[in-house]
C-alpha cells in the first residue's frame, strides 16, 4: 500500500486526464450528491455529509475538510452502464421502405474515470456484469461502455442509518474490481492510503507523488474501515432467505405492505442493480423517419406485466412489492448465483413512506415464524 499526501491528490485528476479518461465523480447537484463530470478536486462535495434514513435525505456540513466524507446519493454508477434512456437505431424512409441508421453516438465508448466508487457499488456493477456480460447473450452497448471504464474506489469509513452492506458481504471494504482503492485518513494529517488494483491503477499511480505506506498507517486506515463496520445501524438476517420468501408467498404480510406502497417505482430506480427495461417506438408526424429507444422499466408499473387482451399480470400493489423483493433476494439466486441487493441502502432512504427493506424481511420471519407455530 502506498500514502498519497492530500496536497498532491490534485494530481490525480492530471493523470486521469491525461490518458484521456472523462472523469465521473460525486458533486454537489440539486441538494444531493450526484455523479456528474468533474475537472477537479474542487467539484467534490469538500466538507460535506449526507444524512439519511427512512424517507429522509439531506446534506450537512461537516467540522473538516474531507472529500469523501459521505455515502451514496440518489444516483449510481448504473447511470453510465446501462443509461435510463438510448436510443437503439433509427431509420429513414427510402421511396417504399426504411433504411436502417446504427446509431454510434449512442453507443458511447467514451473512456470514464470513476472516482469514489464504494465497495457496495462495485459489487452492483459486478452483478449487472453477471446480467449483460455473463449470461447466455451480451448486451453490446453495456459491454462497449463497461471495457472502458477506470475504477477509483473509497473505502467507507462512515455509513449512513440505511446502509446495511455488513449483511449482504458487500463493504464497507473494497475488495476486488477497482484500478486503485482509496482510504481518506484525516488526522493526525489528511492524507490517502492507496492500493493498485490493476496495471492501469499502476501506471496512474506512477504519475503521482507516493510513498510505500508504514506498518502503522496501513493498521489504522484498516481500523477505521473495521470501526465502521462494527457500528453500522442495519441489518438483514439473510440465513436461509430464499426459503424464507419461496414459504411466505402467499403471507398475509404483503397486504400489510401494500397499505403503505405507492407503486413509485422509486426503488426500482435508485437501486443499483434493478435492470428492467422496456422498448418504445416514435414516428414522426410524416412517417418518414423512426426511432427506437431502451429505457428504464420497474415492475411497479401496470404496463411491465400487461399482456394484450388481458389486464396486468400483477395488478394489484401487494404482488409489485412481493414480486420484487422475492427477485431481489430470492430468485435472483436462482437466476444469476448471487443476491440482486447490496445492501446501499437507497430504496430505504428514497421511499417516501418510508418502507425498510430490512424490518420488511425481519416482519416476514416474525409472520412465518408464528404460522407454523401455529
Amino acid at each position: 500500500m502506498f500514502i498519497v499526501e492530500r496536497e498532491d491528490f490534485d494530481s490525480l485528476f492530471d493523470a486521469l486526464t491525461a490518458k484521456g479518461y472523462q472523469i465521473i465523480g460525486p458533486t454537489v447537484k440539486d441538494s444531493a450528491i450526484m455523479y456528474d463530470k468533474i475537472r477537479s478536486v474542487d467539484d467534490l462535495p469538500v466538507g460535506v455529509t449526507d444524512y439519511q434514513d427512512k424517507g429522509v435525505y439531506r446534506l450537512e456540513k461537516r467540522s473538516d475538510r474531507a472529500l469523501f466524507g459521505y455515502v451514496v446519493g440518489p444516483h449510481s454508477w448504473k447511470s453510465y452502464l446501462f443509461p435510463s434512456r438510448i436510443r437503439l437505431f433509427r431509420a429513414e424512409k427510402k421511396g417504399d421502405a426504411f433504411d436502417m441508421i446504427e446509431d454510434d453516438n449512442d453507443h458511447d465508448d467514451t473512456r470514464y474515470a470513476f472516482i469514489g466508487v464504494r465497495a457496495c457499488e462495485i459489487n452492483a456493477i459486478h452483478i449487472q456484469d453477471r446480467v449483460f456480460l455473463h449470461d447466455r447473450f451480451k448486451d453490446p452497448i453495456y459491454e462497449k461502455r463497461r471495457k472502458n471504464i477506470f475504477i477509483v474506489a473509497v473505502n467507507c469509513t462512515v455509513s449512513s442509518n440505511t446502509c446495511f452492506c455488513t449483511s449482504m458481504n458487500t463493504g464497507p471494504r473494497v475488495e476486488r474490481g477497482y484500478d486503485l482503492a482509496l482510504t481518506e485518513v484525516l488526522e493526525p494529517r489528511h492524507h490517502f492510503i492507496v492500493e493498485v488494483g490493476s496495471d492501469k491503477g499502476a501506471e496512474v499511480l506512477g504519475a503521482l507523488k507516493y510513498r510505500e505506506a508504514t506498518v502503522d498507517e496501513i493498521a489504522h486506515a484498516i481500523s477505521m474501515i473495521e470501526s465502521n463496520a462494527k457500528s453500522m445501524r442495519r441489518s438483514m438476517d439473510t440465513q436461509g432467505i430464499k426459503e424464507l420468501l419461496y414459504s411466505s408467498y402467499e403471507s398475509e404480510h404483503w397486504r400489510s405492505v401494500a397499505e403503505r406502497c405507492l407503486s413509485c417505482t422509486n426503488c426500482t430506480m435508485v437501486c443499483p442493480t434493478c435492470f428492467c427495461s422496456n422498448v418504445e417506438d416514435i414516428t414522426d408526424l410524416k412517417g418518414e423517419h423512426t426511432e427506437r429507444w431502451r429505457v428504464w422499466d420497474s415492475c411497479f408499473t401496470n404496463d411491465f406485466t400487461y399482456m394484450h387482451g388481458n389486464p396486468s399480470i400483477r395488478g394489484s400493489t401487494a404482488s409489485k412489492y412481493r414480486h420484487w423483493i422475492v427477485h431481489k433476494l430470492a430468485s435472483w439466486i436462482d437466476q444469476f448465483g448471487t443476491s440482486g441487493c447490496v445492501g446501499c441502502g437507497r430504496c430505504i432512504t428514497w421511499c417516501p413512506v418510508g418502507i425498510d427493506i430490512t424490518e420488511e424481511i425481519a416482519s416476514l420471519r416474525k409472520v412465518n415464524t408464528d404460522e407454523h407455530r401455529g
